[in-house]
């Protein structure tokens, strides 16, 4: 998989982890996550002290913008979004399952947009998501794969 292609999965699988947190304050679970996509992605940057560098600011603008994130995102937008994207996941592809929640106002689509098998032979299936959070839209693409009990579960390779 290409740099560009993991960190968009890193992306995607990150904010799938903090949709499913139900402890703790939610700027701190946006904090930590958008850290860690963002360090993630400074990493895939450069080389030598360059690469270094771009993994802090990574870090540092990963956890400002993930902390804005969580702090909008609350856990009925978080239950809505989980449910939209495990709908997505069965749908056909191409199909866009939309959530929302009227009380924040936040609301979003989720679509697959290419299946196939992973190296393992495992159905995987592609998507993208987008989330309206205060009128901004954040946009990831991230892949998951069905597991031998149906489930899915979004992997970074």
């Amino acid at each position: 998989m290409n740099r560009p292609k993991l960190a968009i999965v890193l992306v995607a699988g990150a904010l799938a982890l903090a949709g499913c947190q139900t402890a703790g304050p939610k700027e701190n679970v946006g904090t930590l996550g958008g850290a860690v996509v963002g360090g993630l992605i400074g990493s895939q940057i450069g080389d030598g002290t360059g690469q270094l560098l771009a993994t802090g600011i990574g870090v540092a603008a990963g956890a400002m913008i993930g902390r804005e994130i969580g702090a909008s995102l609350d856990r009925a937008d978080r239950a809505a979004m989980a449910q939209a994207n495990q709908q997505a996941l069965s749908a056909p592809v191409g199909q866009e399952i939309t959530w929302n929640n009227p009380d924040s106002g936040n609301y979003g689509t989720v679509k697959t947009v290419r299946d196939g098998r992973s190296s393992a032979g495992a159905y995987c299936r592609e998507y993208q998501q987008d989330v309206w959070v205060n009128g901004e839209l954040q946009r990831a693409y991230g892949t998951a794969c069905q597991q031998p009990d149906g489930s899915w579960q979004i992997v970074g390779s």
